[in-house]
């Protein structure tokens, strides 16, 4: 594996996530053998460092290219942000399918500059993305290498993971 560099460019980090689909596709196999407590505290650890030197307001991939599904309270909240009664918001901003309700659209309608525009009543999910303070991050793994070439945060994250791991 080569000598990991932190790295910010959106460019770069969707271009290396192409050419390291098998890399990581090994790198989550090699994970599954890893003691669950352990791998939850080096995660959250790498999370804190990483999410400190990451400006989201300078990315907004998550709110550009990820739809998330939201519960009945978030639906609420988007309501009070926005000034809208539930059937409003869903009307205008919402979909369901059968798995639940998500934005309609992509980029997110909130999302403005790179910056949420209801903030304050963002989705729960939106408000804990990239979900690697969580625990059971195995569990979540997949979805977590899903998201490699999008978020800078997990993409750096996972390269630390690699080298603390000594993986390959």
């Amino acid at each position: 594996m080569a000598s990991y560099h932190f790295e910010t460019d959106l460019d770069r980090i969707k271009e290396l996530g192409h050419l390291r689909e098998e890399e990581n596709q090994r790198f989550r196999h090699f994970l599954k053998n890893r003691n669950v407590q352990k791998t939850d505290q080096l995660v959250n650890r790498l999370h804190s460092e990483v999410a400190l030197q990451i400006d989201c307001t300078t990315c907004g991939n998550c709110c550009s290219q990820l739809s998330p599904y939201l519960s009945n309270d978030d639906v609420k909240k988007l309501a009070e942000g926005t000034r809208l009664t539930v059937e409003e918001v869903t009307g205008l901003y919402l979909e369901t399918d059968e798995q639940g309700v998500s934005f309609r659209e992509l980029p997110c309608h909130f999302l403005a500059e790179n910056k949420c525009t209801i903030y304050q009543h963002r989705p729960e999910t939106c408000a804990s993305f990239p979900h690697l303070h969580k625990p059971d991050f195995k569990s979540r793994a997949r979805r977590t290498f899903e998201y490699y070439a999008i978020c800078p945060i997990i993409f750096n994250v996972i390269e630390r993971l690699k080298q603390a791991t000594n993986f390959e």
